[in-house]
């Protein structure tokens, strides 16, 4: 099998992988009985239009929200539509914040508040606590991201710094019942970390909080507010479900993969870590796959982190991309794609990137040194060089990463 039907059989595996979490059925399988009085949709994150539209496709009434990332978003029925910046939040993000709990203050008793959550929600929700402002919001934000810190750790400050988030949301919308439906983006499917659980208690504190920034050496903003606790009344109609794990994508990367004559070999579920150290790690379980003899498809999902330290714009994926390359370089048969599964790794609008044993080798002969590279946490600059990138667009969901490296012995 030559590198570029390895590619195309990848591609194919992350397609699967992305159709398996957008399927309308689980929405609609999930949603009760209709109420006696309004179905008020709030619809945040990656995958809120069409989680949004197969509500609409259900209950052809249905009014509220869907806010999504800038250029995730296409026409809804009678639901109204925001496209907001992400990771950072910008002022797309604060209207759509405050048009959410508008909406959850008018609701009624007899009326049913709809959330539907997915990845990315935590920054289209943007509602600092007073007298935070939105600037300090968004250098937290980024200093955040680019810390190391993984997403339990960013979520934790974000339920601390919010009018929407940590049951705010929730409890807002109090006394009328609250449903929310989830798509997982997050390691353990934990619901407090799923768009930083706008209807859900939260056990943390603010102390907590402060202690994540003091951890990363990133300067306390003020603006603390106390979350919603899980024994607060407010949450006594407010129910969560997970409809879509990252689980779902993983499983049909490796069925689609397994028809294909591959043996699915699962490295790890939910990896987190340093990109660069899980990329080499995976890259020896390659090394030794291929000298055994075994033709398989090792796969992982989870949620790498980098802690930025140069000036470079390379994500996760593609520093774990780089790094493996660099690992397995000049080994024929092993091939991997490492990408996010809602197409932005990062800040950037590339999902990841593809790589095989040449990779490092052409990198070398494009005058391309990858230590300084991966020093400078430019991987995605060095990868773009030689075509390596893998850009598949605006997916409408995100259950996380999705990694697979193939040994063709």
């Amino acid at each position: 099998m030559n590198g570029t039907s390895r590619r195309a059989l990848l591609e194919q595996a992350y397609t699967a992988a992305v159709e398996a979490c957008k399927r309308p059925e689980t929405i609609i399988a999930a949603l009760p009985e209709k109420p006696a009085g309004r179905v008020i949709v709030i619809a945040a994150g990656k995958g809120a239009v069409p989680m949004a539209r197969a509500v609409e496709a259900h209950w052809p009434d249905a009014t509220g929200i869907a806010v999504t990332r800038t250029g995730y978003g296409s026409p809804l029925n009678h639901i109204e539509l925001i496209e907001a910046s992400h990771p950072t939040p910008d002022e797309a993000s604060q209207r759509a914040a405050a048009r959410c709990l508008e909406l959850a203050e008018g609701a009624s008793e007899d009326d049913l508040v709809l959330v539907l959550l997915s990845g990315g929600a935590s920054a289209l929700l943007a509602a600092p606590s007073p007298p935070l402002d939105l600037p300090a919001k968004q250098a937290v934000t980024r200093a955040l991201v680019r810390s190391g810190a993984h997403i339990g750790e960013i979520n934790l400050v974000r339920r601390h710094l919010s009018r929407i988030k940590g049951g705010r949301l929730a409890a807002a919308a109090f006394p009328a019942q609250v449903l929310t439906l989830a798509v997982s983006d997050v390691v353990g499917d934990v619901p407090e970390d799923i768009g930083s659980g706008p209807t859900v208690g939260d056990t943390g504190t603010i102390a907590d909080a402060q202690a994540v920034l003091a951890r990363y050496g990133i300067a306390d903003p003020g603006g603390w507010s106390e979350s919603v606790k899980p024994d607060d009344p407010r949450l006594a109609r407010s129910r969560f479900r997970v409809v879509v794990r990252p689980d779902d994508a993983l499983d049909a990367a490796a069925s689609f993969l397994a028809d294909q004559g591959y043996v699915p070999v699962f490295l790890a579920r939910e990896a987190t870590g340093e990109a660069q150290l899980v990329g080499r790690a995976h890259g020896a379980e390659a090394i030794r796959a291929h000298a055994a003899g075994e033709r398989c498809a090792l796969i992982s999902g989870g949620e790498l982190t980098v802690t930025v330290r140069g000036a470079g714009c390379g994500g996760p994926n593609q520093e774990y991309a780089l790094a493996l390359a660099d690992t397995v370089k000049r080994i024929s048969g092993i091939a991997a794609l490492a990408a996010d599964t809602d197409g932005v790794d990062g800040n950037r609008d590339v999902a990841g990137a593809y790589i095989d044993g040449d990779t490092a080798f052409e990198l070398e002969e494009n005058d391309i040194d990858v230590e300084a590279a991966l020093a400078e946490n430019d991987a995605g600059g060095a990868l773009g060089e030689i075509g390596a990138l893998f850009v598949p667009g605006p997916t409408q969901t995100n259950v996380n990463d999705l990694r697979i490296i193939l040994v063709d012995p």
